[in-house]
């Protein structure tokens, strides 16, 4: 108590908590809109081919099991090259690393018009993987030194909007695109590719330009906040080796580390990708509407995800529970793939689409804090690309399994039966790990 009869030490954390809301927020206003608008080019340049296959494939006579393997070819080569790339960036810093990935993922997007058989999609595909490559676990560890623990699973959620953003964006733009069909002797999927692909390397350049790789680079902090943020960061990270301090090495054999792969494979992954590469073709296939009318009803899943992304990641972090609310929207996604398999009627397919898919994407907010939760530094930049390796070979397995289901069946039921059982398998996994010491109750 002050001699004015004032409680200074509660002055002190009003200014506290106003300064640490003020640096937040202006931290968001600056990076998450712009690494918004990259991770959507990014998504979309990845599943784009969803929407080129409804020419494409008639066009070069690809069959479905061909091109369930050429749409997921692009996450071998993504995840081979996934922890190197990531541990490059950590060395180098997000800006050059961020601008390099960019602009060459741009070229080799725009470059699959030239795609001229199984073995050019294959290859393109593949490059393509490479070439983007550490982009994800990339913003993923660069978010982390931004944001304290306990905001981070909002921060991480309202940049991952980008996926669903993709698809409501994409749909009906892919779709336009495919109308350019014929104008100057290139095919519609052959524009889609082109028009989609150059803005990742404009994106690059401007990555180049704007992005500042920690807090202490950011200009546009005032200088109280800047040394606010660093040193809460700093703290965080002190705790984090007190407790646990790993290197590359040990982070990259850590039994737990293995364990998140799966369980983003699981919970998110496998679905997600499945849907994003096969979406269009699905509601084709129930509908027979024109390509842009395709693109309009595909987008309608990707708004629900968008809302029920923040939704779930804001609870998260406001109770500090992880691995429940994954568990949670796993068991929600296996009963919208059930009833996908069950429902007739477009109407209640994309109803139980809409579900499925908000679910797969509501799990990320709660499941990327984790990793930071026993990993710093370099340790922490190979450990999540390590996870989001192993995560992303589902990104090959979900739509080359569904194309072969497909091919056999003629259908897609036995493929959403599939779809409904390893978001469950998901489920199990979170809850084993929901009582792992590193894990329980990770901010």
């Amino acid at each position: 108590m002050n001699l004015n009869g004032r409680d200074s030490s509660s002055g002190l954390v009003n200014h506290e908590s106003t300064l640490e809301h003020s640096t937040l927020r202006a931290v968001s206003r600056r990076l998450i809109p712009f690494l918004f608008v990259l991770y959507v080019v990014s998504f979309l340049d990845r599943v784009n081919v969803g929407f080129a296959a409804l020419q494409m494939n008639h066009d070069l006579g690809l069959s479905p099991a061909v091109y369930g393997f050429g749409g997921g070819i692009f996450f071998i080569g993504y995840s081979i090259f996934e922890v190197p790339s990531n541990l490059i960036l950590a060395r180098t810093g997000a800006r050059l690393w961020i601008a390099r990935i960019m602009v060459t993922w741009g070229l080799i997007a725009a470059g699959m018009m030239f795609v001229q058989g199984p073995l050019s999609f294959y290859v393109l595909r593949f490059l393509l993987g490479i070439a983007e490559a550490g982009f994800f676990p990339g913003i993923i560890f660069y978010l982390s030194g931004w944001y304290p623990n306990e905001a981070r699973a909002r921060a991480i959620a309202r940049f991952m909007t980008a996926i669903p953003a993709s698809g409501i964006i994409g749909g009906p733009v892919s779709g336009a695109l495919l109308g350019l069909d014929g104008w100057l002797d290139l095919k519609g999927w052959q524009w889609l590719f082109l028009l989609e692909g150059l803005p990742a390397v404009l994106l690059g350049v401007a990555v180049w330009r704007f992005l500042p790789d920690r807090p202490e680079n950011a200009a546009w902090l005032r200088p109280e906040q800047r040394k606010w943020l660093t040193d809460r960061l700093s703290v965080e990270r002190n705790q984090c080796l007190e407790r646990h301090s790993f290197s590359v090495t040990q982070a990259l054999s850590n039994p737990i580390v293995w364990q998140l792969g799966l369980l983003i494979f699981l919970s998110a992954s496998f679905g997600q990708y499945a849907l994003s590469l096969w979406l269009p073709q699905i509601v084709r296939g129930f509908s027979g509407l024109t390509n842009l009318q395709v693109g309009f009803v595909s987008a309608i899943p990707s708004l629900a995800a968008m809302i029920a992304m923040v939704m779930v990641a804001a609870h998260s972090d406001r109770t500090g529970e992880r691995c429940l609310h994954i568990a949670a929207v796993s068991a929600v996604a296996a009963l919208g793939f059930l009833g996908c398999a069950l429902v007739q009627g477009p109407i209640l397919t994309v109803l139980f689409l809409t579900i499925a898919n908000a679910a797969l994407l509501s799990s990320h907010g709660p499941f990327w804090p984790l990793p930071s939760k026993f990993l710093s530094g370099a340790a922490a930049a190979g450990g999540i690309g390590l996870i989001n390796s192993l995560g992303n070979l589902s990104g090959f397995a979900g739509p080359y399994a569904i194309g072969l289901l497909n091919n056999a069946s003629g259908n897609f039921q036995t493929g959403f039966l599939l779809l409904a059982l390893v978001p469950l398998a998901g489920m199990i996994l979170a809850l084993r790990l929901r009582n792992v010491p590193v894990l329980k109750n990770a901010p």
